[in-house]
């Protein structure tokens, strides 16, 4: 279903499946959530096995479930692929753990990740972001999506202390996590899929803290941090550090490929745009927002209602799951003007909810910022021009909003 943003006309929208994977392959889910903002703005959608959800679309009622833990709960499950099977490491995994209990770790963890604290490592990833251009120099095909699946590891794969011979398999174990049912990812069934990346995620994290524990020393690494944080007055057990280590390697492998490829392709459709930021280097800092506000690589996440609530025009049961959906709130005409213009000029695109919003904001956003600005800094440094060579793929997921492929040609810049 391919639908222009505004052309979604008198859509029946109790036929609508926001778990249809053809939408986001090769549909146009933005024409359905700009129709649900503006009839829907709390939506019920039944699945064939009986489960059911609730979306909400619109920004301040994304903020609203996102941001208060007392209406709307993480310890239940916060990714949609596993929407009515409660999450085993509630109050273990950082990212299904409410506070006070979330904020104890995530302050302990996120001491190292603060915008402060990652600057000094500006160098060594400008370093990485320069060597993975390199290929697409000579002027031949070069997939950038495809690619660009490996440039966080790249990045922070000496900071967590993951050695170079492990990046690969890493970035093939979170792929599986978050697109399961992804041709390029999926091992068997989408159940099977899964079943395996979680068990060799948590396997390689547990042994390595097995390693660690039998170390002389620690090795300064982000995931040997973790083995430091305590939450009140305990330290965190074997299981939590594997656990919160998972969910560090998913969040530093997963939306920056999708938010880097994506933000290249609109370039790529704008020339002006591209032409502008690279006669205004200042503008990158606010290309990089716009490009998570138009990527929106992490689609949505989910929370269940603590009790009976009034959201949206309508009543989320005590229990219900509640989706929102982080790519609709980021064109929410209300909060962006022409929210399907893409504008690195753009007033207040840093409003974006791209990284989540409250307590669970992502705590690497700092991280991620600093990486796509580099990124884009060397791009547009690098290169003179970028053109399409062949059809973009889109990722087979209703979680991840990104691509497989894109294949780009580059023209080098000529350096003054």
């Amino acid at each position: 279903m391919r639908l222009d943003p505004g052309a979604a006309g008198d859509l029946n929208l109790d036929r609508v499946d926001l778990f249809d994977l053809d939408l986001f392959t090769s549909g146009d889910p933005h024409a359905i959530w700009e129709l649900m903002r503006a009839k829907a703005p709390l939506h019920r959608q039944v699945l064939s096995d009986g489960r059911e959800f609730w979306s909400v679309t619109r920004y301040d009622d994304v903020c609203r479930v996102l941001g208060d833990h007392q209406e709307f709960t993480s310890e239940r499950g916060t990714v949609v692929t596993h929407l009515g099977v409660d999450d085993v490491a509630a109050g273990k995994l950082l990212t299904s753990t409410d506070p006070p209990r979330h904020t104890q770790v995530r302050r302990a963890i996120g001491a190292r990740l603060t915008a402060r604290a990652v600057a000094p490592w500006a160098d060594r990833i400008r370093q990485a972001i320069v060597r993975f251009l390199e290929p697409a120099l000579d002027g031949g095909t070069w997939d950038l999506a495809e690619q660009a699946l490996l440039l966080p590891a790249m990045v922070t794969g000496p900071l967590l202390g993951i050695p170079e011979r492990d990046w690969d398999e890493l970035v093939q174990l979170t792929a599986m996590v978050t697109a399961p049912s992804d041709p390029h990812f999926q091992h068997g069934s989408e159940a099977a899929t899964l079943a395996i990346s979680h068990h060799e995620l948590l396997t390689y994290i547990t042994d390595w803290v097995k390693r660690r524990r039998s170390a002389a020393a620690g090795d300064g690494s982000l995931l040997d941090h973790l083995m430091s944080v305590r939450a009140g007055d305990m330290p965190l057990t074997d299981e939590e550090i594997a656990l919160d280590g998972y969910s560090i390697l998913l969040g530093a492998n997963v939306t920056t490929p999708h938010t880097v490829s994506g933000t290249v392709l609109a370039l790529i459709e704008r020339p002006a745009q591209f032409a502008k930021a690279q006669a205004h280097p200042s503008l990158v800092p606010n290309l990089v927002e716009e490009g998570l506000r138009w990527t929106s690589a992490a689609c949505n996440f989910m929370r269940y209602a603590v009790n009976d609530t009034r959201i949206g025009g309508g009543t989320i049961p005590a229990g219900g799951a509640a989706v929102a959906w982080i790519g609709s709130a980021n064109r929410d005409e209300s909060h962006f003007p022409d929210p399907h213009e893409f504008d690195i000029t753009r007033n207040g695109a840093k409003r974006q909810v791209a990284f989540g919003f409250g307590p669970h904001f992502c705590i690497g956003a700092p991280l991620a910022r600093l990486t796509l600005r580099l990124f884009f800094e060397e791009l547009l440094q690098r290169f003179a021009s970028i053109g399409l060579d062949g059809e973009p793929q889109h990722l087979r997921s209703c979680f991840i909003a990104g691509m497989t492929h894109l294949p780009v040609v580059a023209r080098k810049r000529k350096m003054p």
